[in-house]
C-alpha cells in the first residue's frame, strides 16, 4: 500500500488578502510522496490495492507524452513491485522527453499508438486485443479516474480542513474534483477551474457524480474561462503569473493545471468574488514533473 508523507498546509500573506479580509491557504499535495506526487497518489492508491488483491502483476494504462498520470503510475507500480505498461498517444520521438524517460527508467513498457487507434481505448474489442498481446493486466483508465480513484481523492480533505469556507481545485478528468465534492462539510463550496476549453466539463462532472452516486454536504461551482486556449495551451500572461506566484510565495505551479487554477482564484479575489471573512483552501495537485517537459517542448523556463 502507498503511504503518504504528512501533507502540510501553508497559509500565505499578501496585502491584497489583508485588504479583502480573506485568509488563503495551500494544501501541498505536491509534497505527499517523493515520486507519486499530488492528486495522482490518491487516484492510484486504491487501484493498486485492488490490483494486488486480485493477484494482478501488471498495470496497463493510457496517456499522452507529457502525462502526469503516466509518470505517477510508473513510479507507483515500481514502488508496489508491479509491472507497468503505458500506451502512449502519438508517434515515438527520440530522445524521449523527461516524463517518458523517467517512466521507462521506472520499468514501464512504453508502446506508442496512433491517435486514431488511441480513441478506441475504451472499446471492449480493443481491450480484448490488448489482453492477447500483453497477457492479464489490471486496467487503469486515462487520467486514472474511476470509482476507486474517487474513493481515494475523497480522502484529500481532513477534519482540519473543515475551517475553510471555499475549497479550490483544478479540473482535468474530474476524478479529484468529484472526490473533493463528496467530502465537503456543510456549507463548504468547492470551486473548480477547468484546464480544458469548453462547457462540456459541467456535464462530465454531473455524470461522474451521478454514476458513482456521490452525495455531499456542500455545493460546487465550475469556472471554464481560465483555460488559456485549451488543455496544455498557455499564454504569456499565465507564465508571468506563475513566476510572480513563485517569487511572492516560494511555491512552484505548473502551467497545465495548478497555474491556471491559481490565476483564476487570484482574479476572483481581486474582483471581490469572496465575502469578507472567507477562508479559502487551494489544493495544489502536484504535477510539477511536467514543468521539465514543458520547458523541453516550448523553451520557456519555469520555477
Amino acid at each position: 500500500m502507498l503511504h503518504p508523507d504528512p501533507i502540510p498546509t501553508h497559509f500565505i500573506t499578501h496585502s491584497l488578502l489583508e485588504e479583502k479580509e480573506i485568509e488563503l491557504a495551500i494544501k501541498r499535495l505536491d509534497l505527499v510522496h517523493p515520486e507519486v506526487s499530488g492528486n495522482k497518489f490518491f487516484k492510484l492508491k486504491y487501484n493498486l490495492e485492488k490490483a494486488k488483491s486480485a493477484e494482478k502483476t501488471k498495470i496497463l494504462t493510457f496517456g499522452g507524452a507529457f502525462s502526469n498520470h503516466i509518470y505517477a503510475t510508473s513510479q507507483a507500480a515500481k514502488a508496489q513491485g508491479l509491472e507497468s505498461i503505458g500506451l502512449i498517444r502519438g508517434e515515438e520521438a527520440q530522445p524521449l522527453n523527461h516524463t517518458l524517460s523517467s517512466a521507462k527508467e521506472a520499468g514501464m513498457q512504453l508502446h506508442f499508438i496512433d491517435r486514431t487507434t488511441y480513441r478506441k481505448k475504451t472499446e471492449p474489442e480493443f481491450l480484448a486485443g490488448l489482453k492477447e498481446k500483453f497477457g492479464d493486466f489490471y486496467l487503469i483508465p486515462e487520467g486514472g479516474t474511476n470509482g476507486l480513484a474517487i474513493q481515494g481523492t475523497s480522502e484529500i480533505l481532513g477534519s482540519e480542513d473543515q475551517q475553510f469556507s471555499f475549497i479550490c481545485s483544478s479540473i482535468g478528468t474530474g476524478g479529484t474534483f468529484s472526490g473533493l465534492y463528496a467530502s465537503l462539510s456543510e456549507k463548504q463550496i468547492l470551486l473548480g477551474f477547468s484546464s480544458l476549453k469548453g462547457e462540456f466539463i459541467h456535464y462530465e462532472i454531473s455524470d461522474l457524480i451521478g454514476e458513482y452516486q456521490l452525495g455531499s454536504q456542500g455545493s460546487y461551482e465550475i469556472f471554464t474561462n481560465y483555460h488559456f486556449g485549451g488543455y496544455a495551451k498557455h499564454k504569456q500572461e499565465l507564465i508571468d503569473f506563475i513566476w510572480w506566484f513563485y517569487e511572492s510565495f516560494g511555491i512552484a505551479l505548473d502551467p497545465i493545471y495548478t497555474g491556471k487554477m491559481a490565476f483564476g482564484l487570484w482574479e476572483l479575489i481581486c474582483t471581490g468574488y469572496f465575502p469578507k471573512g472567507s477562508k479559502i483552501l487551494m489544493i495544489h495537485t502536484g504535477g510539477l514533473q511536467g514543468n521539465i517537459g514543458f520547458t523541453e517542448r516550448t523553451g520557456i523556463m519555469l520555477p
